[in-house]
């Protein structure tokens, strides 16, 4: 099921429970998750619906409550048709939808790439500039409640596991990471809970994403850092691989830190991200990269990044296959 057209309406979806839609990229599930707080499900694209009925709210787990969101989007992303590429909303890659990936995990059929549009400004007409649903999360970091605002209608409005795994390791290694003062730029902030952290903990933040997640993550980044942040949080139009000397020219932009979290999941983009991360590094940077590992071509990415950065696996998070690792960009 594309997690774009997903509703939440406060129920309990049990372990036996069934989506019965037959429709592609709708794959029959069961037991997604303990108490996983869904109790509708709605497919609204071309007019047919896929409902449960309300169970009732049970148990949720300890600590923050956006953690239901992520994990039914990560339905999708772990589901059988994994092979089956998803927009950052969710919704099926009409021209790549019977493809496979390549070698390189950039997606399609080998031969076929002038089927797929080369920009990042193209998967813009699938995010909603007006979702129709938020929800407010709450998150515990720093000593500091902060309130997300996310909607499961975009993948860039959603706090993601690598996220949390992220702030979690940022929390517990400020002094270690000299965070207070330091120049930090995070690519693909979403909801900006990273960015959000990083400001609490000191740093000159700058944020990044595409132009129609740069709303909601303005949002979150003033209304939770206006009154717990020394430098407010900075946001900024990155589309990966694209301009990035005219947006961010080297003599101009200097960061101690490049972050990333859960940037890479099932598309196209695999090369120009990585791309862009060796851009935006410079003697002395070093990027912090968070992940939940679902695909092959995830690790694809992962010996890619290696053969660019020197690598250093941080931590791991088994219970939500969660890896972070540092890079230091080479300069051979």
């Amino acid at each position: 099921m594309c997690m774009a057209e997903l509703r939440f309406s406060g129920g309990f979806l049990p372990e036996d429970a069934v989506c019965t839609h037959q429709q592609p990229g709708c794959p029959q599930f069961r037991g997604i998750i303990n108490f996983l707080e869904l109790g509708k499900l709605e497919r609204n694209a071309g007019g047919s619906i896929c409902k449960r009925k309300n169970f009732g709210v049970k148990h949720r787990p300890p600590g923050h409550s956006g953690w239901f969101v992520a994990a039914v989007m990560d339905v999708c992303l772990s589901s059988e048709l994994r092979e089956v590429p998803c927009t950052p909303d969710g919704c099926l890659e009409p021209a790549a939808a019977a493809g496979s990936l390549q070698e390189d995990g950039t997606g399609g059929p080998p031969g076929d790439s002038n089927k797929i549009e080369p920009s990042l400004h193209s998967l813009q007409r699938f995010v909603p500039t007006d979702y129709a649903s938020y929800t407010q999360e709450h998150y515990l970091f720093a000593g500091t409640k902060i309130v997300i605002q996310e909607s499961i209608e975009s993948y860039g409005a959603v706090v993601w596991p690598g996220a949390t795994a992220l702030c979690q390791y940022l929390e517990e290694h400020t002094e270690e990471l000299n965070l207070q003062d330091a120049k930090i730029l995070e690519i693909g902030a979403g909801p900006g809970l990273v960015s959000i952290v990083a400001s609490i903990l000191g740093a000159q933040v700058t944020a990044t994403d595409l132009p129609d997640v740069l709303g909601n993550l303005q949002y979150n980044l003033l209304k939770n850092t206006l009154k717990h942040a020394a430098h407010l949080p900075e946001v900024r139009e990155l589309v990966w691989g694209e301009s990035l000397e005219q947006h961010f020219p080297k003599p101009t932009f200097y960061y101690d830190y490049v972050l990333a979290s859960d940037v890479v999941y099932h598309h196209y983009f695999l090369d120009k991200l990585l791309t862009t991360m060796a851009y935006l590094c410079q003697p002395g940077t070093v990027l912090l990269w968070a992940n939940k590992f679902r695909f092959s071509t995830d690790y694809e990415f992962l010996d890619k990044f290696k053969q660019v950065f020197d690598t250093t696996l941080l931590a791991e998070f088994p219970e939500s296959s969660v890896k972070i690792f540092k890079g230091i960009l080479k300069w051979d």
